[in-house]
């Protein structure tokens, strides 16, 4: 499983610089201030989570347990969710999806505590 949040990690962070990239240069001018904030947003909380896959796959070596495979699937859900919904409310403006973002947040949240608990 280590492998596997290694990649997913990799390839999180990127897809967040490259996003990073996108906004400050390709979406500067297109979106309102606000709308570009909700999009830096997205990419920021995206690449702190790309850094916490490393970090799962790290401490998926040393600790056996469901706690540290559960906290990379919520991380990587919490991505999509959270900063996914971000990305698309900013570029579309279709203020529903601003519901799902909550849902990613709570995946992200979830994730700490799985790594916390797998401490133990």
């Amino acid at each position: 499983m280590d492998r596997t949040f290694l990649l997913a990690g990799a390839v999180a962070g990127f897809i967040a610089v490259a996003f990073g990239a996108f906004g400050a240069h390709g979406l500067r001018g297109r979106l309102s201030p606000e709308m570009l904030a909700v999009f830096e947003t997205g990419v920021r909380y995206h690449i702190y989570h790309a850094l916490a896959l490393l970090l799962t796959a790290a401490v998926a070596g040393r600790l056996d347990s469901r706690a540290v495979v559960a906290a990379g699937w919520l991380f990587v859900a919490g991505i999509v969710l959270f900063s996914g919904s971000l990305y698309l409310l900013a570029v579309t403006g279709v203020t529903v999806l601003g519901a799902i973002t909550p849902i990613g947040g709570v995946a992200f949240l979830a994730g700490w505590v799985c790594l916390a608990v797998a401490s133990l």
